[in-house]
C-alpha cells in the first residue's frame, strides 16, 4: 500500500510541473483531492488492511494529502505571480517620477457635519432614519399639527407639485413614520423611541447670507415616560460640545411651533464674530440654530402614542448653520455655489 502512495506522489509532481495556468491547476486539484480524487481513493482499499495497517495507511495518506495540497497552493501563488508580470510587461512604459496633476476628490462639509452628529448621537443610542425629500401635505404638515389654513403655513412658502404632493420644507415630514415605527417596540417592549433623522429641505424664500432656498437639517426626537425639557437640553449640548470640542453658551427663548407644547428656539453665540454681531447672525451675536421643544400631544397621537401616558422632546438642527459655525463660512450661500476650491478646505476634519 505504501508503494501506491509513493507512486501517486510521484506521477502528482510529474503532472504539477507541466501545469501552465490555473485552468489546468484546478483540473488537478479535483482530480487528486476531490471526492472521487485520487488521493480519496486511496482510503477505498483501507478495508483490507489490519486495524494497525489501517492506522499507519491512514496517517501516511493524510501526509500525502496536506503535501498535495500545499503544492498545489504553491503552485497557484506562482501562476497568479506569472500572470500579474505578463500584465506588467503588456503595460505601456511611464515616468514614476513624473508628478500628477490629479485633484483628489473631497467631502462636502455639510455631509462632513453630518456624519459627525450622526456618529454622535449613535453614541446616545439614536437610531439614523432616511425619508424622502417628496411628501406629502399629510405628511409635512397635518400629521405635525399644522392643518390647512392653519397660520404656521405663511412661515413656509412651499414648493408644490403638479401631482399635490410637496417638496419637503422641514424635516419634521418624518416624525408621524418615525413614531408609527417605532410605537410597538414603545408601547409592548419599553423601549425609548431615539431617532434622528437628517435630510435636504426646499423653501422659496430670497436668499441672503444667513437664509438659503434648499438647506439640510438634522430632525431628532425621544419619546418614553416622563421626558422631560432638562432631557432635550442634555443632548443638545452634548452634541454641541462634540461637534465644536469647547463648551458653547447656548440659550433658550420661548417659540411657536404646533408640533412642540412648550415650543424653544435654541440660538448659539455666534461663532463667526464672537458674539460681537456679523451678518450671519443678523448683527445680533446669536444665531438661530434649532427649533425645539416638548412633542405636542396632538402629534404623539396622530403617531397612535398615548399623550397621557409618554412624553418627548423633538429638535430641528439647522445642519447648514452648524456647519457655518463650525468652519467659520459667513454666507451661507457659498455651501450650494459649487466653488470646488472653496469647499475642498474643509477636508482635513475627515
Amino acid at each position: 500500500m505504501d508503494n501506491k502512495i509513493l507512486q501517486l506522489k510521484e506521477q502528482f509532481e510529474r503532472e504539477l510541473g507541466e501545469i501552465k495556468d490555473l485552468t489546468e491547476l484546478e483540473g488537478i486539484r479535483v482530480s487528486y483531492l476531490g471526492k472521487k480524487g485520487s488521493v480519496t481513493g486511496l482510503l477505498k482499499g483501507m478495508k483490507e488492511l489490519s486495524n494497525e495497517e489501517k492506522k499507519s495507511f491512514g496517517q501516511h495518506v493524510n501526509e500525502l494529502k496536506g503535501a498535495v495540497s500545499q503544492k498545489i497552493n504553491d503552485k497557484m501563488a506562482e501562476l497568479k505571480e506569472r500572470e500579474i508580470q505578463a500584465e506588467i510587461e503588456l503595460m505601456p512604459e511611464f515616468d514614476l517620477s513624473m508628478p500628477s496633476n490629479m485633484t483628489r476628490g473631497s467631502y462636502h462639509p455639510i455631509t462632513l457635519v453630518q456624519r459627525q452628529c450622526e456618529q454622535i448621537f449613535k453614541s446616545m443610542g439614536f437610531t439614523v432614519e432616511d425619508y424622502s425629500e417628496v411628501v406629502t401635505d399629510y405628511e409635512c404638515f397635518e400629521s405635525v399639527n399644522i392643518p390647512k389654513n392653519h397660520p404656521a403655513r405663511d412661515m413656509q412658502d412651499t414648493y408644490y407639485l403638479e401631482n399635490g404632493q410637496l417638496l419637503k420644507s422641514q424635516t419634521s415630514a418624518a416624525q408621524n413614520a418615525i413614531l408609527r415605527k417605532y410605537k410597538k417596540s414603545l408601547v409592548e417592549d419599553g423601549v425609548p423611541i431615539k431617532a434622528i433623522f437628517p435630510g435636504r429641505c426646499f423653501r422659496n424664500e430670497a436668499t441672503d447670507a444667513c437664509h438659503e432656498n434648499t438647506f439640510f437639517q438634522m430632525e431628532g426626537m425621544m419619546v418614553d415616560k416622563d421626558i422631560s425639557i432638562s432631557n432635550l437640553i442634555y443632548f443638545m449640548k452634548t452634541m454641541l460640545s462634540e461637534v465644536f470640542q469647547k463648551d458653547i453658551k447656548v440659550r433658550l427663548r420661548p417659540g411657536f411651533f404646533p408640533f412642540v407644547e412648550p415650543g424653544f428656539e435654541l440660538d448659539i453665540s455666534c461663532l463667526i464674530c464672537g458674539g460681537e454681531g456679523c451678518p450671519s447672525c443678523k448683527h445680533s451675536g446669536w444665531l438661530e440654530l434649532c427649533p425645539c421643544g416638548m412633542i405636542h400631544p396632538e402629534v404623539l397621537r396622530m403617531g397612535g402614542i398615548d399623550p397621557e401616558e409618554y412624553t418627548g422632546f423633538a429638535f430641528g438642527l439647522g445642519l447648514t448653520r452648524l456647519v457655518m459655525m463650525k468652519y467659520g463660512i459667513g454666507d451661507i450661500r457659498d455651501l450650494n455655489s459649487g466653488n470646488l476650491k472653496s469647499l475642498s478646505q474643509f477636508n482635513d476634519d475627515e
